[in-house]
C-alpha cells in the first residue's frame, strides 16, 4: 500500500510522528509538507525533536489570503500526486493543507482518509469548520478521535464511511510528555537572551484570527495574564510578535515572558508543570486535559466538548475578568473518563487504511 500524507502546521507534525512510524513499518509512505508553518521553531524542529521522516516534497506554500493559499497548494499537490498515484491520501485536522490536499486528491479520483474527522462548531464563520466539512464530505475514510465526533459524521449521512479510532494526539502525549527535565527546557526571549522556567507559572497560547485580529482583544489576554500570582510563559507566533512586544511596553506587562515558539517536547513539559492553562488551540486543550491541568479556552465556540466537563476546561470571552473567574473554578478529575481512546490511536488508524484499500482491490 502506497499512502501520500500531507501536513503543514505544528498539530499536524505531532500525529505524523506517531502514525508515520506505525505505517512505515509495512507499507510505503510519501510525506508532503506544504510550507504552511514555515518557521524554523514551529516547523523544522518539530521534526526534528519527534523523528519524523524528512518530507520527500516541501512545498514552501505559506502567506496571502485563505483562498491563494489554498489555490498555490493544490496546484503543487495536484503535480505531486500525479507523479507518486498513492492508494490514499490521508490528512489530518482542518488547516489549508488538509482541504487542498483532499480537493486535489478527490478530484484526481484518489481516495482520501480523514483523521479528526466529524469535529464540529456549527458555525461557517470559523475558517477550519469549513475546512473540516468540506474534507469530510469528499473523503472516503472518516476516522474520528472522539465517539461525538463519530456520532456528528452520522448525523450527516457520513456514517458508512466513518468509525472512532481515538486521538493520535493522545498517543503522542504518552509517548513523549515526561522525556524532558527542567533543565532541557530553553525559553528564549523575544527581546533576546534566555531564560529559566520558574518553579511556579502559567501558560499562555494564543494565534487565532478570532483573538488577534486587533490590539483590543489579545490585550485584555495578557492583562489576565498580568494579574496572576505568577508569571505566565507566553510563546508567541510568528505573525503577531511585534504586535506583543508593543502591548507588552505600552500598557507595562511585566508579569509574563513572552518567548520564541517552543517545540513539542518543550511545550508537553510546560503542559505538565503549569499550574493553569489559557489557550485558543485545539490541540493544547487536549493536552491539557491528558495532563489533568485547569484549562480556560478563549473561543466562543467548544472546540472540544469531551474536555469540558467538571470544569476541567472552560469557555470564556476575550476579557480579562471573564477569563481570571474562570480559571478559579475548581475543577473535578475523574480518570475513568478517557474519550480520546486507549493511547494506541495510530495502530487503529493504519488498520484501518488496509481494511479500506483490501475493500477496493475487491
Amino acid at each position: 500500500m502506497k499512502v501520500v500524507t500531507v501536513v503543514g502546521a505544528r498539530p499536524q507534525f505531532i500525529k505524523a510522528a506517531i502514525v508515520s512510524h506505525v505505517l512505515r513499518k509495512k507499507h510505503t509512505e510519501v510525506l508532503i509538507h506544504t510550507g504552511q508553518h514555515f518557521d524554523h521553531n514551529m516547523s523544522d524542529l518539530f521534526f526534528e525533536e519527534l523523528d519524523i521522516p524528512r518530507p520527500d516534497y516541501n512545498l514552501g506554500v505559506s502567506g496571502g489570503t485563505h483562498a491563494e493559499m489554498t489555490g498555490r497548494m493544490m496546484m503543487a499537490i495536484e503535480k505531486v500526486l500525479q507523479t507518486e498515484r498513492p492508494d490514499w491520501l490521508l490528512v489530518y485536522g482542518d488547516t489549508n493543507s488538509t482541504l487542498a490536499a483532499a480537493l486535489s486528491a478527490a478530484k484526481l479520483h484518489i481516495p482520501v482518509c480523514h483523521v479528526e474527522a466529524g469535529a464540529r462548531l456549527h458555525t461557517l464563520h470559523n475558517p477550519e469548520e469549513i475546512n473540516r466539512v468540506c474534507t469530510d464530505h469528499i473523503g472516503s475514510l472518516l476516522l474520528a478521535s472522539t465517539q461525538s465526533g463519530f456520532e456528528e459524521l452520522e448525523k450527516e449521512n457520513l456514517g458508512e464511511r466513518s468509525q472512532f479510532v481515538g486521538d493520535p494526539m493522545f498517543d503522542a502525549f504518552r509517548k513523549y510528555s515526561e522525556k524532558l527535565a527542567v533543565q532541557d527546557v530553553r525559553l528564549r526571549l523575544l527581546t533576546g537572551g534566555e531564560a529559566s522556567v520558574p518553579d511556579k507559572f502559567y501558560y499562555l497560547t494564543c494565534h487565532r484570527e478570532e483573538n488577534t485580529k486587533d490590539d483590543s482583544t489579545i490585550l485584555e489576554i495578557l492583562q489576565a495574564m498580568e494579574k496572576l500570582n505568577a508569571p505566565t510563559i507566553y510563546p508567541v507566533h510568528p505573525r503577531i510578535r511585534e504586535r506583543a512586544l508593543s502591548l507588552q511596553e505600552k500598557y507595562r506587562i511585566k508579569n509574563m515572558l513572552l518567548v520564541e515558539p517552543v517545540g513539542y517536547m518543550e511545550s508537553t513539559f510546560l503542559v505538565r508543570h503549569a499550574e493553569k492553562i489559557v489557550t485558543d488551540s485545539g490541540g493544547l486543550q487536549r493536552e491539557a486535559f491528558f495532563a489533568g491541568k485547569k484549562c480556560v479556552t478563549v473561543f466562543n465556540f467548544p472546540i472540544w466538548p469531551e474536555t469540558m466537563v467538571g470544569n476541567r476546561n472552560n469557555l470564556a470571552a476575550p476579557n480579562a475578568e471573564e477569563i481570571l473567574a474562570k480559571l478559579d473554578l475548581k475543577q473535578n478529575i475523574d480518570d475513568s473518563y478517557q474519550p480520546f481512546g486507549d493511547g494506541y490511536a495510530a495502530e487503529k488508524i493504519v488498520v484501518a487504511l488496509e481494511n479500506g484499500w483490501n475493500k477496493i482491490l475487491i
